[in-house]
């Protein structure tokens, strides 16, 4: 099971950070990852991690402002947003699955969303 956390209201230019916590066996092999559903759009990858080695990919629209790590021993999975923009606006869903995908239908298990929201 995972629930995701830390949403809210910041300004452009704002950081917030985001939690996923985790509940039951998460396999080394699994692949935890963070994505985006904006209104009207359809849901989007931003970030995945390799939660028995910790490699990590992220979406283009957001590399070198958000970083997604993990800690193991609390079974939490963090994602990091810095210079926030309005066009990162979205609920946020965390979710496993056992293989790296960009793809939201690869994946098995899904938190409730986290709603964030910059404003210009």
């Amino acid at each position: 099971q995972l629930q995701a956390s830390g949403g809210g209201l910041v300004q452009a230019g704002g950081s917030l950070r985001l939690s996923c916590a985790i509940s039951g066996r998460m396999p080394s092999s699994y692949v935890v990852a963070w994505f985006r559903q904006a209104t009207g759009k359809e849901r989007e990858f931003v970030a995945w991690i390799w939660w028995g080695g910790g490699s990590d990919m992220y979406a283009d629209p957001v590399k070198g402002r958000f970083t997604i790590t993990r800690d193991t021993a609390e079974k939490y999975v963090m994602l990091q947003m810095n210079s926030l923009k309005p066009e990162d606006t979205a609920d946020y869903f965390c979710a496993a699955g056992p293989a790296f995908s960009f793809i939201a239908s690869n994946y098995q298990y899904w938190g409730q969303g986290t709603q964030v929201t910059v404003s210009s």
